[in-house]
């Protein structure tokens, strides 16, 4: 009894997170031209409005730009400093750990507009380059804490064995450590890819006047309404981070390591 109660309960509280996602995509497939759920009528013409729009696909492949930059920059920087922090005698490795994870405890508001200050003075204003290194300062804590986990999770001695019948430290990170640590990269990846990808706060304030990423569309899109065109993209969006974490979970199998 006991068993089937916790079922039931995990099974509500499932059921009432996923509730606006199935809100979402209802309303997507509705005939009206304005939200409703049930929708009325089936229809894959919001799709199709979404699809071939230029504005909507501009602004994918600018998010997607800037998202596949971060993640890599994110990943390099969070990987070497993750693995100086467990694996090397910092100094103060206390104190650069919480500098490093400090703009988690920012609203990306307030990162945002110090940025936009800062920019001004220095000439980054408005440029892709500003937009990469801002989304590094607020990607970059969520791969450190990934792959640090990783890193803290695995035998040093493995690595000093390499180096012993041979290797070289770098050869031995690279052949040893980067494959034990993987589910902490891929995951931290994603966090990264995720969070540059679906950035409002910060990103609003520092595009350039004709650029626009995809969540800022979509933003500034719904100030003047919601249509079910916005439904549309959001449940493409839903699909395709849907099919990013099942392959994701295939490839690494992060239940083995939860």
């Amino acid at each position: 009894m006991r068993r089937w109660a916790l079922g039931a309960w995990v099974a509500l509280v499932l059921g009432f997170l996923m509730l606006p996602v199935a809100v979402i995509v209802l309303a997507a497939f509705t005939t009206t031209s304005y939200l409703t759920v049930p929708p009325r009528g089936v229809t894959l013409k919001w799709f199709a409005q979404v699809l071939g729009d230029r504005d909507y696909i501009d602004a994918l492949a600018l998010s997607l730009q800037l998202a596949l930059v971060t993640t890599a920059g994110a990943l390099a920087v969070g990987t070497a400093a993750a693995y100086a922090l467990a694996r090397r005698a910092v100094p103060g490795a206390a104190a650069v750990s919480a500098l490093m994870m400090a703009p988690l405890a920012f609203p990306g508001v307030v990162i945002g507009v110090a940025l936009l200050q800062y920019y001004a003075l220095v000439g980054l204003r408005g440029s892709f380059l500003g937009l990469v290194l801002a989304h590094l300062v607020i990607t970059i804590p969520y791969a450190m804490r990934s792959v640090l986990a990783s890193i803290h999770g695995t035998d040093p001695d493995l690595e000093n064995a390499a180096c012993t019948l041979g290797a070289s430290r770098l050869s031995a990170f690279a052949r040893v450590t980067l494959p034990l640590i993987r589910p902490g990269l891929v995951a931290g990846g994603l966090f990264a890819f995720i969070t540059s990808f679906d950035n409002v706060p910060v990103t609003i304030f520092l595009l350039g006047v004709r650029d626009m990423t995809l969540p800022v569309k979509i933003f500034t899109a719904i100030e003047y309404g919601v249509d079910p065109s916005i439904a549309a993209l959001s449940t493409l969006l839903i699909a395709a981070t849907a099919i990013v974490l099942v392959a994701a979970e295939r490839w690494v199998g992060f239940h083995r390591f939860v």
